[in-house]
């Protein structure tokens, strides 16, 4: 293929595939947690790591690593402490931390907004071999967190009091998800983009639940609907000179239409084939004459 024949569409592809496998790797905890915009959030609060990554001269990548870390386990913070008042918190969090970037990057030698549209929707063309490293290593400790803790991680997203008294260390838990989505974030900034990923992260997710009621089913096949539109999405952006993220974005949420279509009639089919099951299973001397009253089920 010639879209092979460039070093920087190897790269690009590359880092593709870890995205769309890591970002709904922890988007199903994240959903199941009823937080699908953590991840929006964190991105907001990965901006100052950007714009102190060209402020200091230092890897964009990897400073915007250790801020929406450090951005990640504020959040969770907030969340055990903040009350009434945690709303407040986040949102300064957020909007202080895209506020940061734009201030950092203006400030570092040469610096400009245009600095930051790459990280902010995704681009092709300046995924360096730093950053196919930088991913590469991050995207290692996700899928080894999500797959290595898939049943600790399960417990607490679906019912942390259950998980607290089985032993399970919970808060630990809940940090290393949101330490997780952070790293998460930074890897998919440089093909989605900061202001993006949040979707990746939900929507293949989302779309593979109007399919399968297991964990494990879920998980499978939005990992593969992940990899699937993060490929052709840099695929076509290539080749009709297209935003990666937004397309990336936009074929998620077809796939999620499409599939919710498909998944009518077969949740249908479902329901016919277990009123039909309980139907029959249920003995004749169980069921209630329609013509009975109370009067007569109480022996008047």
């Amino acid at each position: 293929m010639e879209i092979l024949n460039y070093a920087f569409m190897q790269r690009a592809l590359l880092a593709a595939v870890l995205v769309g496998i890591t970002a709904p790797a922890i988007g199903i905890y994240l959903v199941q947690r009823r937080q699908a915009l953590m991840g929006d959030g964190i991105g907001h609060v990965a901006m100052t790591g950007v714009g102190l990554g060209f402020l200091l001269s230092w890897s964009p990548v990897w400073m915007a690593t250790v801020i929406s870390v450090l951005g990640a386990v504020l959040m969770e913070l907030i969340r055990w402490y903040g009350r009434t008042r945690g709303d407040i918190a986040l949102a300064m969090l957020f909007y202080g931390g895209m506020a940061g970037g734009v201030m950092f990057i203006n400030l570092s030698p040469g610096g400009s907004n245009a600095n930051l549209t790459s990280y902010l929707f995704g681009s092709l063309s300046t995924v360096s071999e730093s950053d196919v490293t930088a991913i590469c290593l991050l995207a290692a400790f996700v899928v080894l967190v999500t797959v290595g803790l898939r049943r600790q991680l399960f417990a607490v997203s679906q019912d942390e009091e259950f998980a607290r008294v089985t032993g399970l260390p919970v808060r630990a838990l809940n940090l290393l998800t949101a330490v997780t989505a952070a790293v998460t974030v930074t890897v998919a900034m440089r093909v989605v983009g900061l202001l993006l990923v949040s979707a990746l992260m939900v929507v293949p997710v989302a779309a593979a639940q109007q399919l399968t009621r297991s964990f494990a089913a879920t998980f499978a096949i939005s990992v593969a609907l992940g990899v699937s539109v993060t490929i052709g999405g840099t695929v076509t952006s290539y080749y009709q000179d297209v935003p990666p993220g937004a397309t990336i974005v936009l074929l998620t949420i077809g796939a999620f239409i499409l599939l919710s279509v498909l998944a009518a009639p077969l949740a249908r089919r479902r329901a016919r084939a277990l009123a039909a099951a309980q139907s029959t299973a249920d003995p004749a001397e169980c069921k209630i004459p329609a013509t009975r009253g109370v009067a007569d089920e109480v022996g008047v």
